[in-house]
């Protein structure tokens, strides 16, 4: 797997075009290797090439990508659907990857911007808050900490 490395390496670097080739050349000689399609579709991320980089996310995930790299799969094509514009499909993607690692608070975040996008600015509000309560190690933030969390889903209250 040292050519896998080298490519990572050349992505990390800057070189990519160079690594984008390599890439490809593994991805002819390893077709069933899901890390290989989940770093094209890494690369073609970091090319700002998201339309191309949907259908290498799928293919990693389809080969049943594991670990680490399955997380970051699911992270990046949520991401791209979000910012190509396919909301909905960036909303089942991330509800899928909370529902698998709920430990894992960025797909609350990156859910949040989906929801913001829909319109739902209730709901990616109230998830922010309550990431922002729970995660926050600023002193102002933890002496209201309660407060927060209480009304992050009460913003559209008010005392009559």
């Amino acid at each position: 797997m040292k050519e896998l490395e080298v490519a990572i390496q050349l992505r990390e670097s800057g070189n990519l075009e160079e690594a984008r080739s390599l890439l490809l050349k593994l991805l002819e000689q390893q077709p069933l290797n899901p890390s290989v399609w989940y770093q094209c579709a890494w690369l073609h991320d970091v090319l700002e090439l998201e339309r191309e980089a949907v259908p290498y996310y799928k293919k990693s995930l389809e080969l049943g990508l594991q670990g680490e790299e399955r997380q970051g799969a699911l992270l990046g094509l949520g991401s791209t659907f979000r910012t190509l514009g396919m909301y909905e499909e960036a909303k089942l993607i991330f509800e899928k990857a909370i529902k698998e690692y709920p430990e894992r608070r960025e797909y609350q975040i990156f859910y949040a911007m989906v929801l913001y996008n829909m319109n739902e600015f209730s709901e990616a509000m109230s998830i922010l808050l309550k990431q922002l309560a729970e995660t926050s190690n600023d002193e102002g933030i933890q002496d209201y900490r309660k407060a927060i969390l209480f009304y992050s889903d009460k913003l559209d209250s008010k005392v009559e």
